[in-house]
């Protein structure tokens, strides 16, 4: 603990006061300071550099039973981040080593080092671990190859496509052989980032008519896999267009996440029956295994250029809340990152 007297004595962070109805509000938030947390045996203090918000966030502001445990109230939120060690209670930990953590939403954080990642910034620029080579990029890539299961020759059609997810489940579709790729995204700007960008071979802008009927514009001969995180109108699209035997896999579904009423189902599940078709949903968490084999073989498509991504970057901890919100209302293209 040598480096105590160079840090500051207290840190900012961010709690949930109230948990929100409907579309979060600044007041159901505080940015609080808290005296500097001090690491106990087995853990590090990692000064954050680079934090991550995303869609999921919202479901853990809400009390409803899921798939992790809601944020706690007038506690510090949490979120993926990745900084530099500041002071080390760990064995194989040593300062100024940067490790992968979900300690976010804060500017210092005290964690288990068994429960991070050691990260090289020499190998990839930091923010790139909570994005295209972190869980984000894991999220697309189990997704699209062992919910979707997908193989060489399909039709791959993904919503949300410019998003930090959807950009590379396309990319990574195209550079393993589908034979088309489609993606819708909510403005032209973004339609127009996909197909000269991303290498997607069709795209439109869902805002512009029907997604049905734009969909199946793009994809005459019908699709064989969706990667859905919009849901809604999408996925009642996609089950619409699909082949025989296709596979839907579900990651998000964006368009109910802040719905108060229940949103209406697809009203063409009868066709599965016809077409065979399968939707399955999948979590992150469980494919953690992929991650030795992902970075293996996407890490080198990274640092080629041939898998392209954007981030979209907001300075300071003071406007991590408004990022959040950002990615909500679609005003990322690619990951949404804050940086400290």
């Amino acid at each position: 603990m040598s480096d105590t007297p160079t840090l500051p004595a207290v840190s900012r962070e961010w709690h949930l006061l109230s948990r929100p109805v409907g579309w979060p509000k600044p007041e159901d938030f505080a940015l609080v300071e808290a005296p500097l947390p001090q690491p106990g045996e087995g853990q590090i203090l990692v000064r954050n550099e680079y934090l991550s918000v995303d869609p999921y966030m919202r479901g853990r502001m809400s009390a409803a039973k899921s798939y992790v445990a809601p944020y706690e109230l007038n506690k510090p939120m949490q979120g993926g981040a990745v900084g530099r060690i500041v002071a080390s209670r760990a064995e194989g930990f040593a300062v100024g080593d940067h490790v992968l953590h979900f300690g976010g939403w804060r500017e210092y954080a005290a964690v288990d080092a068994r429960h991070t990642v050691k990260v090289d910034p020499e190998a990839a620029p930091l923010s790139t671990y909570l994005g295209v080579l972190g869980m984000t990029g894991l999220t697309a890539y189990a997704g699209l190859l062992r919910t979707a299961s997908f193989k060489e020759g399909d039709v791959v059609f993904v919503s949300g496509a410019a998003g930090a997810v959807g950009s590379q489940v396309g990319q990574l579709a195209r550079l393993k052989g589908a034979s088309r790729v489609i993606g819708s995204a909510g403005s032209d700007e973004k339609v127009k980032l996909l197909l000269e960008e991303y290498g997607f071979d069709a795209a439109f802008n869902y805002k512009s008519g029907p997604v049905s009927e734009q969909l199946r514009a793009a994809a005459p001969d019908g699709i064989d896999v969706y990667f859905d995180n919009v849901g809604g109108d999408h996925l009642e699209a996609a089950i619409g267009s699909l082949n025989q035997g296709g596979r839907i896999a579900i990651c998000g579904m964006i368009s109910v996440y802040n719905a108060t009423e229940p949103a209406p189902g697809p009203r063409n599940l009868a066709r599965l029956i016809q077409t065979r078709g399968r939707i399955e949903g999948f979590l992150v968490g469980d494919h953690y295994d992929l991650q030795p084999e992902f970075v293996r073989e996407v890490g080198p498509w990274v640092r080629s250029g041939e898998l392209k991504y954007r981030e979209t970057v907001v300075e300071g901890v003071e406007n991590t809340l408004e990022a959040f919100l950002g990615v909500l209302r679609g005003d990322n293209t690619g990951k949404m990152i804050v940086k400290l």
